[in-house]
């Protein structure tokens, strides 16, 4: 017995020290080391006094040369004063990334769970779902640093509009409307960065790219040569708004700026961009970031300055604090030389970032020592964070079109499926673009195979889809199975950075593919859509013989189980568009370089909020195996919006019977909308119920904009009241031609789900502070 205990006392310490050199505790040198006899020291070292100190102790220690040479995403080491060098380059917009040099896969870190693509999480509507993912992340983000792997600044989330279908990048964000782009944004913030004590951080996330930024390459237009010419109105009401969630609500500790100029100027180099709004109106608590090397574009590619001296000063003094790219290393002191730049603007820069630095614990010594150091490998692609990804992917997976009985499939029932198409059996185009190494698997087949037998066919090599010659094995294959499966859509070689698309149809043959088969199919045809973006398909919606369509988006590493589960029932799917689908006739009308949202002389107008023609499939729509109602319990019929000073009386107030946001006591505005909801059907379901509003009849243009929304599961036959709460200064609000938020006085209308309810807003006179 004793020889026994011995040997697992022996392999235990064996596990315990090979878990420790996998983990990286012995990790290179760290900042701050109390062994190391340079900085035992210094102030900056000293973790108890306060940060402002701290950083400027550090700042003045250094020399320009040194200072300029931390102002990129490789900063260089300060060997002298025990600083090693940093790469501020990471991402992780739905699990942690290796594009940018600051992560590196291999070893004790082969892989990192790969959530869905983010259009495909924002479709689930759930915001408790989006900040458990972003807790996720951060956990296997810090696990990888604690190895010497990662790094802990992550430029994620990407929160830019999907203001047109064509955008190869749209997949990436959380889609059309600003108010579910604001709180996904927020949300996904708070889930990486934490919520430790005072102003600590577990990563910094970053929101990017500010603003106005939804081209990359369309027509010989590219995102390094775009001026995005953007009223007040629309970037105070649509392209702002996810940002200034981020930086409000989600406490964000970066944002980037973009490549693009709005309005004639480089937004990293405009101050009423970057040090008005960012950091003066909005109060950014963090740094300002260039998307890679657009510092280097506002002199090369742009030529918006005679010299690059010019380049970097004009960004460091409009607010920008570090450079994605080598240019503010190579040119920041000719500018401080020649006076056009001082190195009091450089030390603000730099305060900006070392203060990032010093929340993260990155000067605080042994990093197993503080918090989340312990975090390791097993953390990392862990059961309980890969049964994550599948309910994400569950929750993102929605039903367009559904005729009868046709889902959800049975093994019993159908006990062969035909299983066809380029995307039918793939991996790595399940986790879109700016994803890392899966832990894992499964591709659609594998999990249809899990239900039933499936005969596979792929149809097209790819998804281009350039000829037919594997079309008949696949009507063969259909003919001779109980059920058919179509897995089509597109991947990044038709959507992606750099890479807008010119058409909405599906690529090459593949609506050839998907007619033929389902003319040839035995028995109920699916159609099952991988894309970011949307894609008409007209032409399936109107064949009868086509039972379904589902959109799955990119749904990640564990995607082929989702879609199977929702095909045979085991997951009802509860997910809802967050983009409109146009028919293809709509990109006629609608340039990628107009950035206007609102319709006129022929221009058709962007997103539900302003389109009012035809649709393939509207914003927010979503079917179910089951069915829902609704009745409103409880909300207000009427509103009076006191007025907070005598100010608010003047005309410029209530221009056109609308009260001015800011002179309005927001503070009493908050309404309760209390909704009841029953499961009317015979199947377990979750509901997305949103609310949107219609501003009384008037100028203001928009047909209608989402309010609130809340994700909840109802069991067959069961019922749930729901309060979501609308904030009349926040949602109810309009912006003018002039940019200024207003709350128009009147009748509003909510509809929620298939009700409406009129809310009548009078401005209220009767206690007005002097």
């Amino acid at each position: 017995m004793a020889s026994k205990q011995l040997s697992s006392y022996f392999l235990f310490f064996f596990l315990l020290l090979s878990f420790n050199s996998l983990s990286g505790y012995a990790r290179g040198p760290f900042a701050c080391d109390p062994r190391n006899k340079i900085t035992g020291g210094l102030r900056f070292c000293k973790a108890a006094l306060p940060l402002h100190v701290r950083v400027r102790d550090l700042i003045g220690r250094l020399t320009l040369q040194e200072k300029i040479r931390l102002l990129v995403n490789n900063a260089a080491a300060v060997p002298r004063l025990g600083i090693g060098g940093y790469e501020w380059w990471s991402e992780a917009l739905h699990g942690v990334s290796n594009v940018g040099p600051g992560t590196k896969f291999g070893g004790a870190f082969p892989g990192a769970t790969s959530f869905p693509q983010v259009i495909t999480t924002a479709a689930s509507f759930n915001q408790s779902l989006w900040e458990e993912i972003g807790r996720v992340v951060s956990d296997e983000a810090r696990a990888m640093y604690n190895g010497g792997a990662a790094g802990l600044t992550y430029w994620s989330p990407n929160v830019n509009i999907f203001r047109d279908p064509r955008w190869g990048r749209g997949q990436e964000t959380p889609g059309e409307d600003p108010v579910l782009a604001g709180k996904y944004a927020a949300s996904y913030v708070r889930g990486l960065q934490g919520n430790g004590a005072g102003n600590r951080l577990k990563v910094a996330a970053c929101c990017k790219h500010y603003t106005a930024y939804d081209l990359d390459n369309w027509n010989g237009v590219d995102r390094y040569h775009f001026n995005a010419r953007v009223s007040k109105q629309d970037l105070e009401d649509t392209y702002g708004v996810p940002f200034k969630a981020c930086v409000v609500e989600g406490k964000v500790a970066s944002i980037m700026c973009s490549y693009n100029q709005v309005n004639g100027i480089p937004t990293c180099a405009d101050p009423n961009l970057l040090k008005n709004t960012i950091r003066g109106e909005w109060h950014l608590n963090g740094y300002i970031v260039s998307d890679c090397d657009s510092v280097g574009v506002i002199y090369d590619t742009q030529h918006f300055t005679k010299t690059p001296e010019e380049a970097a000063a004009n960004t460091i003094r409009a607010g920008l604090d570090l450079d994605c790219g080598p240019f503010l290393a190579i040119h920041t002191e000719g500018a401080v030389r020649s006076g056009l730049l001082s190195e009091i603007d450089v030390n603000n820069a730099l305060a900006n970032t070392v203060t990032v630095q010093m929340r993260l614990g990155m000067f605080d010594g042994e990093p197993s020592a503080q918090p989340y150091g312990k975090l390791g490998p097993r953390d990392v692609c862990s059961p309980s964070h890969q049964q994550l990804a599948l309910e994400a992917a569950h929750q993102g997976i929605v039903l367009l079109h559904h005729r009868g009985p046709a889902l959800p499939l049975s093994p019993a029932r159908h006990r062969t499926v035909a299983v066809i198409g380029p995307n039918s059996d793939v991996t790595v185009t399940m986790i879109g673009n700016y994803a890392g190494v899966a832990c894992g698997y499964t591709t659609p087949l594998q999990g249809i195979s899990r239900y039933t037998k499936a005969v596979h066919q792929p149809g097209c090599r790819n998804v281009a889809c350039d000829n037919n010659q594997l079309f008949g094995l696949a009507e063969v294959a259909a003919r001779h199975s109980d059920a058919t499966v179509l897995v089509m859509g597109l991947d990044q070689s038709i959507e992606a950075e750099f890479r807008d698309r010119t058409t909405l149809l599906l690529p090459g043959h593949q609506q050839e593919l998907v007619s033929r088969v389902a003319r040839a199919s035995r028995g109920p045809t699916i159609l099952v859509l991988m894309s970011g973006g949307p894609i008409d398909v007209s032409f399936a919606k109107n064949d009868p013989r086509i039972g379904a369509i589902l959109w799955v988006g990119y749904p990640g590493q564990a995607g082929g189980t989702a879609i199977a589960d929702v095909l045979f029932g085991a997951k009802n799917p509860g997910g809802k568009l967050p983009v409109t689908w146009y028919p293809q006739s709509y990109l006629a009308k609608a340039p990628m370089t107009n950035m206007g949202m609102r319709p006129g002389r022929g221009y058709p107008g962007r997103t539900y909020r302003f389109y009012k023609g035809p649709v393939v499939f509207p914003f927010g729509h979503g079917l179910s195996y089951t069915t829902f109602s609704h009745n409103l319990v409880q909300a207000p019929t009427q509103v009076a919006v006191p007025l907070s000073t005598l100010r608010a009386t003047t005309n410029s107030t209530t221009l056109s019977n609308a009260v001015r946001v800011t002179r309005a006591d927001c503070g009493s505005l908050s309404l309760g909308i209390h909704v009841e909801v029953k499961n009317t059907g015979k199947m377990d379901g979750t509901h997305t119920l949103l609310i949107f509003s219609t501003p009384p009849a008037g100028k203001w243009s928009t047909n209608k904009q989402l309010v609130g929304f809340q994700k909840l599961h109802l069991a067959a036959g069961s019922q749930q009241r729901v309060t979501i709460g609308v904030h009349a200064c926040k949602h109810l609000s309009v912006v003018d031609q002039f940019g200024i938020r207003r709350i128009p006085m009147g009748e509003h209308t909510l509809h929620i789900g298939d009700l409406k309810h009129s809310i009548s807003f009078q401005a209220d006179l009767g206690e007005i502070k002097p």
